[in-house]
């Protein structure tokens, strides 16, 4: 059985790019727990996550909290390169199914759009644990995300 093509997005924002990236470098959250942005691309969207110990729960693997954080922060953004360049974003709902322990060097999340509509986003995210080139898939999310429009995405 052959999986339908990944829908093709063009984003009312031309500069989208720059302005995912620049509100992913507002998030104290993501920089307290040393996360990046990874490629960013029309509904897509990824964040990576170095391991530290830190961000670890009492055997040693990611925490599942660390997993739900890059997964919600790779969907927002993959939804957020659709928007119109006066909005933000906000997470709606989302729904994680961790299937594998989180062990390794890093952890990618990759979001990507399944439908844009004009106020709510559907999202699905993969997360994989990496070690030595070798990934594992460790998670999967659903994710529903709402765009305000003629909002700033920047701190009142």
């Amino acid at each position: 059985m052959t999986q339908p093509a990944a829908p093709v997005f063009t984003p009312p924002d031309a500069d989208y790019e720059t302005r995912v990236r620049e509100s992913f470098a507002r998030q104290p959250f993501m920089a307290h727990m040393g996360a990046q942005m990874g490629a960013v691309a029309p509904g897509r969207a990824e964040i990576i996550l170095p391991f530290a110990e830190t961000l670890t729960q009492q055997h040693g693997f990611f925490h599942g909290g660390s997993i739900g954080a890059i997964a919600d922060t790779a969907g927002g953004y993959a939804a957020y390169t659709l928007f119109p360049a006066d909005s933000t974003v906000l997470t709606v709902e989302y729904k994680i199914n961790i299937m594998a322990p989180g062990r390794g060097e890093r952890l990618i999340a990759a979001g990507e759009v399944v439908r844009s509509g004009r106020t709510l986003t559907i999202v699905k995210v993969e997360v994989f644990s990496e070690s030595a080139g070798a990934r594992v898939h460790c998670a999967t999310a659903t994710q529903t995300l709402m765009c305000l429009a003629g909002r700033s995405d920047a701190r009142a």
